[in-house]
């Protein structure tokens, strides 16, 4: 037997049991380490040996340490946002308008959609810039944090030239009919329209900021809490955001210039991650968020907001304010390597494939994308492991030509996978999403989860119809 599914259904457990104890005792950290120590009995490892080994393999990698440089990074950056007082005379500045809830939320909305080329820059300076504003605006950080995280991932996968694009296009390449890149590119670009989780999500965002759509569920309590007490988070929740952050005060006399300290950071964000892809096809996040901090320091300095020692303490309180998210970040690492071990992915897929026909092809391709990465935290993963199955399923239906039915498929894969990462309390654009939010990260995942399943609800049942269609 193969030895990533001889685990069988008990390879579901881990996940499973982290995610149903986060929801019970909305303690992330604890939820995970349990879901953890229970992949390593099941493997029949020591448990204290395979806990220090799985977390050395999960760990010392380089997609982790680069996520959680950007993370450190972001702590830094808005730190030194805090110490120079740009985000307090940016909110003081838009507050001057008066704006009302539905109006922050559309700011907010339209932030996120603006910064589609990033679905880890994106909910991390939405969240950011906006928390002042929603504040002050009685937005509940639960909805921030939702608007945040339904304008990142979402955003993403509808542009064939982001990092998600590519991805895809070059996992498509030597399935099929798709020869090389060029090909399968295009056939990203033709699976927009189909896309159907991506456009529900953002256009429900939108709606729901607005007004039109009346928010519901656990998203209504948090709202009516925030307007008639102004409580924007609840009593005991647990902020992802660190009390070192939301401390930090500008030096007696400090007056910042918008121009400089607070838009001039994320110019030189946008400039490298989009310069950097535009020129090399790959996109340097991390470079573009060190560039911004060397940026913020050299000018505080300057402008003698700060001296240097103030600036190296504000650095270190950032790094400490953004330390919870991190050991959530890593635990969601090593609990996702534990999984891959059991070969939890390879088992859905294997007693999935079975009900694969025609007509429920691309409603079946779609679910199955879910649960995969809604147990596993990754969408792109779930890409790598669902592509190679479902597409070639498609080409037997088309005859090897490319068609809306691959088209289709492309589309079910890529939204599938999204709304799996996008619900799931182990995903880590879910945590960051929490983080710049200051939003409690089980609070933001129960709030989020009744909107993320109405629009993989309505996406499936478009699915089906268009599987008679095709």
């Amino acid at each position: 037997m193969d030895p990533a599914t001889s685990y069988g259904i008990l390879s579901l457990l881990p996940p499973l049991v982290a995610v149903i104890l986060a929801f019970i005792t909305k303690e992330a950290v604890f939820s995970l380490l349990i879901g953890i120590l229970v992949g390593i009995f099941i493997t029949g490892q020591n448990v204290l040996f395979g806990f220090t080994g799985l977390v050395q393999d999960a760990l010392g990698n380089a997609d982790f340490i680069w996520v959680v440089c950007i993370e450190v990074f972001v702590g830094i950056m808005v730190a030194y946002f805090q110490k120079s007082g740009a985000i307090n005379a940016f909110t003081d500045k838009i507050s001057k308008k008066n704006i009302k809830a539905a109006g922050a939320q559309i700011m907010a909305w339209l932030l996120g959609i603006f910064i589609f080329f990033s679905d880890y820059f994106s909910p991390l300076y939405v969240g950011t810039v906006m928390k002042g504003i929603t504040n002050k605006a009685r937005v509940s950080r639960e909805k921030l944090s939702y608007i945040c995280s339904s304008t990142s991932a979402p955003v993403c996968t509808l542009i064939p030239f982001s990092a998600w694009g590519v991805y895809e296009a070059g996992l498509l390449v030597g399935i099929g009919a798709f020869a090389n890149k060029t090909i399968a590119t295009n056939a990203v670009v033709k699976m927009v329209p189909y896309n159907f989780y991506g456009i529900i999500s953002i256009l429900l965002v939108g709606l729901i900021a607005g007004g039109i759509v009346p928010d519901f569920g656990p998203m209504k309590k948090a709202e009516k809490r925030a307007r008639e007490t102004g409580k924007v988070i609840a009593d005991g929740a647990k902020p992802m955001i660190g009390k070192e952050l939301e401390q930090i005060k500008p030096n007696e006399g400090t007056r910042p210039n918008l121009l400089i300290n607070f838009f001039a950071p994320a110019i030189i964000i946008i400039g490298v991650t989009l310069g950097t892809y535009l020129i090399s096809g790959n996109a340097k996040t991390l470079e573009g968020f060190i560039a911004a901090v060397v940026f913020q320091f050299i000018t505080m300095l300057i402008q003698k907001m700060a001296t240097v020692q103030e600036l190296v303490d504000t650095a270190i309180e950032g790094i400490k304010g953004i330390m919870s998210a991190v050991i959530i970040l890593s635990l969601a690492y090593c609990l996702n390597a534990i999984s891959k071990e059991l070969g939890t992915a390879n088992y859905v897929v294997s007693i999935t494939k079975a009900w694969m026909t025609p007509t429920l092809l691309l409603v079946f391709t779609f679910l199955t994308c879910a649960f995969v990465s809604f147990f596993t935290g990754t969408s792109w993963g779930t890409y790598a492991i669902m592509t190679p199955i479902a597409i070639p399923l498609a080409f037997e239906l088309t005859g090897g030509g490319i068609t809306n039915i691959i088209y289709a498929t492309i589309a079910a894969v890529m939204g599938g996978g999204c709304f799996g990462d996008h619900c799931s309390p182990i995903s880590d654009t879910n945590i960051l999403s929490s983080l710049a939010s200051g939003s409690d990260h089980m609070d933001h995942v129960k709030t989020q989860m009744p909107y993320a399943l109405t629009a993989a609800t309505i996406s499936c049942i478009l699915y089906l119809i268009l599987g008679f269609v095709l």
